[in-house]
């Protein structure tokens, strides 16, 4: 199983199901139902949980909070007492009263990855689901599966955020809101099928373009400027240079050089 996890407290420095059809992408809200287990103890809950959502289940308890092995006998105990810290307590409530309703957030995913696919004819298009962490990772790319964790999206003034022990920069809290959920889904999901090259050493200056080229991308998806920085605009003008090359040419070109 090959999960990235991204992480929006580690900035922007550095699978699926689907054919041609509508694109309709909702986010199933795999949260509710660990929130409540998480809360209340119910065990039907937890039940739902490694019925209906066992890959999330997994990927949140072995690759996110890293606990244990799923099936380990002991595992819904050590799940239930992480969350009983009151620290994340407090992100639970606060994360499903801010996101009670991510209805916008449903109409511009599916707008994104519709603008995405015309442009990447036949990419498949992930299952998305929210969740909630601890505090970690921001997006998980894996195996047909986006997550988001939405504790991680409540606002640059979150008071945890600010907190000196969390560390978090004022840059970093920035981009830390509900706005940006959608474009880091699409930028990290293309990062999962574009990544970095791993037969050679890349440079700083390597990493920052092909950053710029997927961030580029998700302006396009997004219809507008999401991320404004040097690295896509270089790749902006390297596309006006050279209107021939195609979305996918571009993702795929690791001749920083070239681009450059």
């Amino acid at each position: 199983m090959a999960v990235m996890l991204m992480c929006i407290g580690c900035e922007w420095h550095f699978t699926s199901s689907g054919d041609e059809a509508e694109v309709n992408v909702v986010v199933e809200r795999y949260d509710r139902i660990q929130s409540l287990y998480l809360t209340t103890g119910d065990f039907s809950a937890l039940q739902q949980m490694n019925t209906s959502y066992p890959q999330q289940t997994r990927t949140l308890i072995e690759d996110v909070l890293k606990i244990g092995r799923v099936n380990d006998p002991e595992i819904n105990v050590k799940f239930l007492r992480f969350y009983q810290d009151t620290t994340l307590q407090m992100l639970i409530a606060s994360a499903e009263q801010q996101y009670a309703n991510m209805d916008d957030i449903n109409q511009n995913l599916n707008d994104a990855f519709e603008r995405l696919r015309e442009m990447l004819p036949g990419m498949e298009v992930p299952t998305v689901y929210a969740q909630i962490g601890s505090l970690d990772q921001s997006i998980i790319v894996g195996n047909g599966l986006l997550g988001i964790s939405i504790d991680k999206y409540l606002g640059s003034n979150y008071p945890l955020y600010l907190r000196e022990d969390y560390g978090y920069t004022d840059e970093q809290r920035r981009v830390m809101t509900r706005e940006y959920i959608v474009p880091d889904c699409v930028g990290f999901y293309l990062l999962s099928l574009y990544p970095m090259p791993n037969d050679r050493k890349l440079s700083q200056l390597d990493r920052d373009i092909h950053i710029g080229k997927v961030q580029w991308v998700v302006n396009q998806a997004m219809d507008r400027t999401v991320f404004n920085t040097l690295y896509t605009r270089t790749v902006g003008h390297y596309m006006k240079r050279n209107p021939h090359i195609t979305i996918d040419q571009l993702l795929k070109n690791n001749n920083y050089k070239e681009i450059r």
